[in-house]
Parts: structure tokens; sequence; C-alpha cells
């Protein structure tokens, strides 16, 4: 019992070092992602009001830290957690593409949108998973 609970308790410490890791790259990576498209003249306004900057990096730690804690939970729980992992934050970030469909802004603005989306997902998907029980 002693062993299981260790090697669950380092698994878990591994994956929420390597998850924080992946959050601060993601957040830095949409920031970046962000900026260049700004820089290159596309617009940050939605709704008629302009998403700051700094506004990419908070949202994708915010979800990225979701995940991190959707991925300790099926660590956990589900018996093939980095598949359900991986399907569950794939579907995830599959629907997080709608509401940029949806928004009152530009084509250009849309498409950098769902550009930051998948850069975090991309960084943050594989990192997590790989610390999970196949």
């Amino acid at each position: 019992m002693t062993t299981t609970t260790t090697a669950n308790s380092t698994r878990t410490s591994y994956l929420f070092r390597d998850g924080v890791v992946a959050l601060v790259t993601a957040s830095v990576a949409t920031v970046s992602v962000a900026a260049a498209g700004h820089a290159a003249g596309v617009s940050l306004d939605v709704d008629g009001g302009p998403i700051p900057v700094l506004g990419f990096g908070t949202l994708t730690a915010l979800f990225s830290f979701v995940g991190l804690v959707l991925a300790a939970v099926l660590g956990r729980t589900v018996r093939h957690a980095r598949r359900a992992f991986v399907r569950t934050t794939v579907v995830l970030t599959a629907l997080s593409l709608v509401p940029d469909l949806l928004v009152a802004a530009s084509p250009a603005t849309r498409a950098l949108l769902m550009l930051t989306h998948l850069v975090a997902a991309a960084i943050v998907i594989p990192a997590v998973a790989r610390r999970l029980p196949a």
C-alpha cells in the first residue's frame, strides 16, 4: 500500500511539475502569437472591445490549470488515463473554437483567436499526457 501511495504521489508531483511548465510555456506562446498578430495588423477587437494581449496568457493559464486538474483526477480514477485525457482535451479544444467562429470580429481576428487555442493545446496536451498512465 505504501509503495502504491508513494508511486501515485511521485507521479502526481511530476504531472504538476510538467503541467506548470507547459502552462507557463503555453501562456507565453499565446501572448507571443497575439502580439505578433496584432503587430502584423490583426485587430484584437471582439464584440466592439479590444482583448488585451496579456489576457491571452491569463486565459491560457486558467484553462491549462483546469486541464491539469482534469488530468490529476483522471490519473487517479480512470484505467487508461492518458487516452481519456487526450480524447477529452481534443474534444474540448475543438469546442473552444466554436465561440471564436461566432464572435463579432473580423475573419483575421477569428483566425488569430483559434490559432492561440491550437497553440496552447499543442503545448499543454502532450506535456501533461505523457505523465499519465497509459
